[in-house]
């Protein structure tokens, strides 16, 4: 096995996971661009050095990690690249078990070890490069990583086990970050975190998220501010009459709910009840007219029986969220919810996700229809077949609707506004003409 440290021509970093690696191989790639490294996402041709940022939140995310890995071990084995480096989550929890069974991987890191990471291809991390980050997604939006780590005691949850506690990144650092991503062309910025609202109650005594909100909205020349990850225990209201007054606030408030039924919740430690989120959401929508609530469920947790499952469904009906996803439960070792039985069979969970995203279907569907004959502002992402693909404020990159126009309308510009108006809808878009 190769460990001699040397300074590669070319890097190829393979990002796997969610939005909050999308930033951390950002990090790793200045960190390697200001070292004098060639760096690239994804593209691994002519790279003699791959660096896979892992995930290891659930099963499937895990096994395509692996997968991954095994692919790339090939392709060394082969004499395609010369050097295979893993990081991140999996790696973090999982390299002691997995390094003998790989050896063509060079070296293991967690998710707290980038300078040693750095230094295996011969480059120095560098503190004062906080901040500075170029989007790996797209030129003109972004993610910003609030804060790392969560203290939050969710059963089902490993994160805390990979990610560590709660640590909130400065307020003046993040505007400087906000800063930086606009100067480079960003003009929407996506706040995530493993838990959003907890932003700032480490480093000042109290969640200050609604003004680090309020000092990012005065960054000139960002448009859209979103925000992700919003816990619905002791959430902070404080963030509401910022989203109403603040016009590059986007009224988008993306809230995992997980679950209604009071038995789930309390086996999944969240904290809160039935009557106490329905009191939450409620208010969210009284107190910022037209807000679009996006929320993640979680079907087939230990405890969870068909009287659960059909208040779970019964809330979704009621409650008509805008965008919703729904995943099964998959048992994560470490975890309390890893030691209780998991009694719901696969197919079972697998139905009961089927079911809710019917109904969340047939919601969507509705919630577009009354968009037609509406003025929207568009922002457009990207070119796809014969259309302009593009977004309103209500929706979220990768897992929200897109707006489509086709390439007749005219020339529009990738990173552009467009001001539309909606001609069609269907369940997850809408079709638009520009006005």
């Amino acid at each position: 096995m190769k460990t001699k440290t040397h300074k590669p021509n070319k890097v190829s970093i393979v990002t796997l996971g969610c939005s909050k690696n999308t930033v951390d191989s950002e990090v790793i790639q200045s960190q390697l661009e200001n070292g004098g490294v060639h760096t690239v996402h994804e593209n691994a041709q002519d790279a003699d050095t791959i660096i896979i940022n892992t995930c290891g939140f659930i099963d499937n995310a895990k096994q395509e990690s692996i997968d991954t890995i095994l692919a790339y071990a090939e392709e060394k084995r082969e004499g395609n690249i010369e050097k295979l480096i893993v990081t991140g989550c999996l790696s973090e929890r999982y390299k002691a078990d997995l390094s003998p069974e790989i050896p063509e991987v060079d070296q293991w890191y967690g998710t707290f070890e980038l300078p040693q990471l750095l230094n295996q291809v011969g480059v120095d991390y560098k503190k004062e490069l906080l901040g500075e980050r170029k989007s790996s997604v797209s030129k003109h939006y972004a993610y910003m990583k609030i804060s790392e780590g969560c203290d939050r005691p969710c059963s089902f949850c490993a994160i805390p086990l990979m990610r560590g506690k709660h640590v909130s990144k400065s307020m003046d650092d993040l505007v400087t970050e906000a800063k930086n991503l606009v100067r480079d062309g960003v003009k929407e910025i996506m706040l995530i975190a493993q838990d959003s609202t907890y932003y700032g109650i480490d480093l000042y005594g109290e969640r200050r998220l609604h003004e680090l909100m309020d000092r990012l909205s005065d960054v000139e020349g960002l448009e859209w501010i979103r925000l992700h990850y919003a816990y619905p225990s002791k959430f902070p209201y404080e963030v509401l009459p910022i989203m109403n007054s603040k016009p590059n606030i986007c009224k988008y408030l993306d809230i995992p709910i997980q679950h209604i039924s009071d038995n789930v919740l309390k086996t999944m430690r969240r904290g809160i009840t039935k009557h106490r989120t329905e009191e939450v959401l409620d208010r969210i929508k009284s107190e910022v007219n037209g807000i679009a609530l996006r929320t993640t469920l979680l079907v087939g947790h230990p405890g969870e029986y068909d009287q659960d499952f059909e208040e779970l469904k019964d809330f979704v009906q009621r409650y008509e969220f805008n965008r919703l996803g729904v995943f099964a439960y998959s048992h994560e070792g470490g975890t309390h919810a890893g030691t209780l039985e998991d009694h719901v069979a696969e197919e079972i969970k697998a139905q009961r996700a089927e079911e809710i995203m019917a109904i969340q279907h047939d919601i969507s569907l509705k919630n577009n229809l009354k968009l037609v004959g509406t003025n929207q502002r568009v922002l457009i992402d990207r070119i796809e077949g014969d259309y302009y693909m593009g977004r309103t404020q209500y929706d979220s990159p990768e897992v929200d609707n897109e707006v489509l126009l086709p390439l007749d309308s005219g020339y529009l510009r990738i990173g552009d506004f467009v001001n539309t108006k909606i001609v069609e809808a269907e369940a997850f878009d809408l079709i638009a003409k520009p006005i």
